[in-house]
This record gives C-alpha cells, structure tokens and sequence, in this order.
C-alpha cells in the first residue's frame, strides 16, 4: 500500500513508499509519465529535473550531455540530450515547448548530483515557455508512480523506459 503524508507549508512533500521504494515528492511540481518533474521558477520559466524514481531506475548517474543550443525553440517530447547511469542509458525528451535556456552547468559537471539531489541541485535543464499539457500534479504523480510500480511487481521483467516522452 501506499504511504503518503503531506508535511511542511512552504517546502510541502509528500511521502511516498511502495513496496521498497521510497521517496519525498515536492509538491510544488508538475510531473510526467516519463518521471520528470517541473517547476516554475519565475512566470514562464520552468527548471526540469527526473524524479528519484528515474534516477533509481538509471542508477548512479556518470554523464550526460546536451544536442541543443542555448535559445534553440523545442517542441514536447523533442530529444534534447542522453543521460547515463550504471544500469541505463536514456535520451532526454524536452516536457515544455519554448526555448531552451540550457542545462544545468553544476549538473554536467557532477553528474552524481541528479541521483543524490534530484530535487535540488541535481536539475538537468531549464526552459522558457509551457509545460506539457499532460503533466501531472504530485497527486496524480503518486497514482502514476502506484501503477507504474504494481506493473513491475506483475511483471518485473517489464521495467519502465525512464525518460521516455
């Protein structure tokens, strides 16, 4: 079952753990299907980051990279990069559409970041322009996360492409 309890005011999360994952979900966030998160940091410009569901199923983080400019337009679900971990290697998908600001300069340098510090420092990119019409709220996310990982417990030979659009 799931555990889920809202703590905080202005840093609110909710906990959630199923079966042996476990995690705080900030709930100042919209989140994907493919297990990002984004958040709005100023009107119309979003930072994006993969939940620590991703990072857990990509393992330790050792490199990613970026295939676009700085002010490149994208479009939702246009690859914008890769990330590698010790268990996968995965194309990131753009869950905006506006114009890419850039990646995260602390994150390309310690790639381990994402995987310790998903949430915080560990970001993959910014943008500036609409999230994913079909993003999620943390409510939804945790439904999302309930069905993604009963799949797995039903068939853990099926596990989940992270990063997917």
């Amino acid at each position: 079952m799931t555990a889920r309890e809202l703590s905080g005011s202005a840093g609110e999360s909710i906990h959630y753990r199923r079966n042996r994952f476990s995690t705080r979900l900030p709930a100042d966030r919209l989140y994907t299907g493919a297990h990002f998160w984004l958040r709005e940091d100023s009107p119309g410009v979003l930072r994006v980051g993969l939940t620590k569901f991703a990072t857990r199923m990509l393992g330790e983080i050792v490199e990613l990279d970026f295939e676009i400019e700085m002010d490149h337009a994208v479009r939702l679900a246009e690859v914008v990069g890769w990330i590698e971990g010790f268990k996968a290697v995965s194309d990131l998908y753009c869950v905006a559409e506006g114009r890419f600001l850039g990646p995260n300069q602390a994150a390309l340098e310690d790639p381990a970041s994402i995987s310790s510090r998903p949430y915080s420092d560990g970001w993959l990119y910014a943008v500036e322009g609409r999230p994913d019409p079909a993003a999620l709220d943390v409510d939804g996310y945790v439904k999302h996360l309930d069905r993604t990982i009963d799949a797995m417990l039903d068939e853990p030979w099926k596990t989940p492409r992270i990063g997917s659009a």
